[in-house]
């Protein structure tokens, strides 16, 4: 078990360092990161299609990099906005690491973005404790996943700037308690900014890309007590350095690591290595 536990956080180190070198070369290109979190299906790739759209409109160069087990089928959606896309396809990694994305970034991301969305694996447990250099973490729920998710999934909610509810069109025929949700987001992570939106309704139209801007251009974003305390520590600089321009190679003790103590699982199938589809091809299956 110690072993297991040693191995976790010279992983988490290693990552760690990979997040401060990418957050510190894309802060010298007037780039800002944002980390999109969520459960599979909470809306996320709705919203972000719509904010992204909303971003070609107003002439704010924005690039979105979506990460899924399999399919290009968000990467297709999310083309449609008209908006550099790239998708990763992880065969079978529940999470983003930092050093992966940065080689996925090298050589696609145009060099005058300003914000880049990362929508990363849907899943709150495994991408909670992996830092990819965000300046932005957004972590995402719809008002069908009910009031106690940030208490079910602490981490995630606990390590998030800023929550955005999803889908409040429908908030009141599955009976959505919005404040008793704001009461526990608050136990989890005192005071974090609570946003409701609602890409089919228009609900909070611009607030996800508002925030996003203003962290960019220098506004402070909330500092999580979480942060604080956990082991996984933004922008650290010891630790194993970071190849950079490479994907993830490292070795997990036959593809297995704890996150912070949640669970055990494996880390990634045999031999599955994630993968990019071309830019070009996802242009070229826009519906």
């Amino acid at each position: 078990m110690c072993r297991v536990v040693d191995l976790q956080q010279a992983v988490l180190a290693k990552n760690d360092a990979c997040a401060h070198t990418l957050r510190e070369d894309l802060a010298a290109r007037g780039t800002a990161l944002v980390n999109l979190l969520s459960s599979p299906g909470s809306g996320k790739t709705a919203l972000l299609e719509r904010e992204l759209t909303l971003a070609r409109d107003r002439g704010i160069p924005v690039a979105a990099l979506t990460a899924d087990l399999a399919t290009e089928n968000d990467a297709v959606r999310l083309a449609r906005s008209g908006v550099p896309v790239k998708q990763v396809l992880t065969d079978g990694l529940c999470h983003l690491e930092a050093e992966m994305l940065g080689g996925h970034l090298h050589g696609w991301l145009p060099a005058d973005t300003r914000l880049l969305f990362i929508e990363n694996v849907g899943n709150l447990v495994c991408p909670a404790s992996y830092d990819l250099g965000e300046t932005l973490r957004v972590v995402l729920a719809s008002v069908t996943e009910g009031e106690d998710k940030p208490l079910k999934y602490p981490t995630a909610f606990g390590l998030a700037h800023l929550v955005v509810v999803t889908k409040t069109d429908i908030a009141e025929a599955v009976s959505f308690d919005e404040k008793e949700f704001r009461a526990n987001v608050e136990q989890i992570n005192p005071g974090v900014e609570v946003v409701l939106t609602s890409a089919r309704g228009g609900e909070g139209d611009g607030l996800l890309l508002d925030r996003a801007l203003a962290a960019r251009d220098g506004t402070p974003v909330h500092i999580p007590v979480m942060t604080r305390k956990s082991h996984h520590v933004h922008d650290a600089e010891g630790g194993q350095p970071c190849d950079e321009g490479h994907a993830h190679t490292a070795d997990h003790s036959h593809g297995e690591h704890t996150h912070a103590g949640e669970h055990t699982h494996p880390h990634r199938t045999p031999g599955g290595h994630a993968r990019t589809t071309d830019p070009d091809t996802v242009a070229s299956s826009r519906s």
